[in-house]
């Protein structure tokens, strides 16, 4: 799943010319600011904000005390990117696919207490049965689950129906259906018996629904059936995602091209449109509709140590409501954390060494105000991505690789670290992420490896000896805080071999759209797993996947494909690994990516907020949480 790469990361400014400013939040909101004289430095622990900037925030926030606020039920979250859509069929990036899960439910979904993650079932009834040959799957969806209340129903007048096995089976056809144009048809393209050809048949003009497919049917009310080609050991990771979860098709056609904006689903809240937009503030409530599903029972010793388990079997969702306010940038986050309008936050590194100490542990302060602090690895890389099909950077002159090469060599992971992460990444070697099988802690990327000598004898390799005769490469980016000034630091490292960087920034939505359309020549991104296999990552260079699919590098290479395509079909790990590692030898070699880092999440939340766990496949994680509103009643006095 997409991401922007720096979304646990806060500002950072890259040249501070002759001072640093750190700020420091006081009673009631107002803030102080500490002027250091310390000239042409890299920021590396401390905020650059600029002081005007400080008190215009001030002003904007109110001075008023937390301790006046409406004390509620609501949780209060936030999302740092504008929302792009709430269509599950068209999810690619976290930052919808929370809300869209907020909304809609899959067949499957995770345990949220259980490590490792464990798969359990959600809109279906039990696992799903699985034939011999283990080429059909057999499905039984859950009777009386409801889809919320809306006026696409008109059979009903308005109230939501039953979810049956043919919404499953349209909402899979609908990820097919080339004039839906879903960046999420690699879950399945290839593997469902019929489906492609289904596809190829419509292509291009309206796709006929009716038509049945022989891999794919509803072979009763509540039974669906699927037939894959081959078998697949990442095919069931594909059933709790959001591009399978099922859509209701009289809402599909009632509200046409606005229906990424009016979803109708079967989850365990749903959108009040007219107090929510897509770029300052979404707004839900508890579905009345949402099936009996209640708070898990089981859970690890620390669960129950930590309070996780005091509300087992309870029915879900917890809180009666959600409020989930759009913040890009990083201070306006923090300043709303620490007047407790927001419930928890992913620690911004202009304020890590105000709130956490050098043991790791959350600082005194804030530990006085009630707030905890949360440590978990995250199953994820950052990465900056070179456009294959570009003439320059890409690779239609085999040359090309040692410019690649040299570009991945002067981006100092370790400097990378240390400026924009405060120390809570590991460098990558390759896509596979720590967590997952096929890891492997002792891979040696000799490209990852900072040196700048190395780098200028691979630009004179590839025909641009300090840069000359090299166009200017042009990189596209987010308009947010932190990733201009992760920009200006590519562009910084680029400069030490003589290539220039022109930077190009849009709106979320307008950056994925130039990446998807191939426009970009250079861009940066994060992939958050989207299941606990190291073929999530690894799909993201297969040939097939290229933009505006996953492989947003457009990276081709026959023979990746084939060991890929013979990945998804071998059962035996040993087999797997050795198949693996050939796939990232390739990788490396081939550098379409620069590989960046692995992060570490560090969330602080307030005592008041219960049920809180991290997870790395968290998108339903709202209805799970609850205020205890005597302790937040208690507790926002001291802010």
């Amino acid at each position: 799943m997409e991401e922007k790469k720096g979304s646990i990361d806060l500002t950072l400014i890259s040249k501070l010319g002759t001072s640093e400013r750190r700020t420091k939040v006081l009673p009631c909101g107002y803030l102080a600011s500490i002027v250091k004289v310390e000239k042409g430095l890299y920021m590396k622990k401390i905020n650059a904000m600029n002081s005007l900037f400080l008190v215009v925030l001030s002003f904007t926030f109110g001075s008023g005390c937390s301790s006046h606020q409406k004390v509620d039920d609501t949780l209060h979250f936030y999302v740092s990117m504008k929302i792009k859509t709430l269509d599950p069929q068209m999810s690619t990036d976290t930052y919808s696919s929370r809300q869209i899960g907020k909304i809609y439910s899959s067949l499957y979904s995770y345990h949220y207490l259980k490590r490792p993650y464990e798969m359990i079932p959600a809109l279906a009834e039990k696992m799903p049965s699985i034939s011999k040959d283990e080429k059909t799957y057999t499905i039984k969806i859950k009777k009386g689950i409801l889809f919320q209340d809306d006026e696409c129903f008109k059979e009903t007048q308005g109230k939501g129906r039953e979810l049956t096995a043919e919404d499953v089976v349209y909402s899979w056809k609908r990820l097919a259906d080339t004039q839906v144009r879903s960046p999420n048809w690699w879950l399945l393209d290839g593997k469902v018996l019929g489906l492609n050809e289904w596809r190829e048949k419509y292509k291009g003009k309206k796709a006929n629904y009716d038509e049945p497919v022989a891999g794919l049917k509803a072979i009763d009310r509540y039974t669906v059936q699927i037939k894959l080609i081959q078998p697949s050991m990442q095919f069931i990771y594909s059933l709790a995602m959001d591009p399978t979860s099922p859509v209701a098709r009289e809402a599909v056609e009632f509200y046409g091209s606005d229906f990424s904006r009016n979803p109708v689903g079967t989850g365990p809240f749903q959108l009040v449109r007219s107090e929510s937009n897509f770029t300052q503030k979404l707004v839900f409530v508890a579905n009345p509709n949402y099936r009996d599903h209640f708070y898990p029972s089981e859970g690890s010793e620390e669960d129950k140590k930590n309070g996780l388990l005091e509300d087992a079997g309870k029915k879900l969702p917890l809180a009666s409501k959600v409020v989930v306010d759009v913040v890009v940038e990083d201070q306006p986050r923090w300043l709303n954390f620490m007047k407790g309008r927001l419930d928890f936050i992913e620690i911004p590194k202009d304020n890590y060494a105000g709130a956490v100490t050098e043991t790791k542990s959350i600082t005194k302060d804030l530990a006085d105000k009630g707030m905890s602090l949360a440590k978990d690895p995250m199953i994820d890389i950052t990465h900056e991505s070179f456009n294959m099909a570009d003439p320059v950077v890409g690779s239609a002159k085999k040359s090309n690789k040692y410019l690649r090469q040299a570009l991945s060599l002067v981006w100092d992971s370790s400097e990378l670290i240390d400026l924009f992460y405060n120390g809570r990444a590991i460098p990558a070697q390759s896509p596979v992420p720590p967590g997952i099988f096929g890891y492997d802690r002792n891979l040696v990327n000799e490209y990852r490896k900072f040196d700048v000598e190395k780098a200028k004898k691979l630009m004179k390799k590839a025909g641009y000896p300090n840069g000359k005769g090299l166009p200017e490469i042009r990189y596209s980016t987010y308009n947010k805080g932190t990733s201009r000034q992760m920009s200006e630091y590519l562009k910084k490292s680029f400069a030490r071999i003589g290539v220039k960087l022109r930077i190009d920034t849009y709106t979320w939505p307008e950056f994925l759209k130039t990446v998807k359309n191939r426009k970009s020549q250079m861009h940066g991104f994060a992939w958050r797993a989207d299941y606990p296999d190291a073929e999530n990552f690894l799909q993201l260079f297969y040939g097939k996947n290229a933009s505006p699919g996953s492989n947003d590098s457009n990276f081709e290479n026959g023979h990746y494909d084939r060991l890929y395509e013979k990945l998804l079909v071998t059962r035996d790990r040993s087999s797997q690994k050795k198949i693996i590692e050939k796939m990232q030898k390739i990788l490396i070699e081939e550098a379409p990516w620069i590989f960046g880092v692995h992060r570490m999440n560090f969330t602080t939340k307030h005592g008041w907020l219960k049920n809180y766990k991290f997870s790395s496949f968290d998108k339903d994680r709202a209805m799970y949480m609850r205020v205890d509103l005597n302790k937040k009643k208690e507790l926002l006095k001291k802010l």
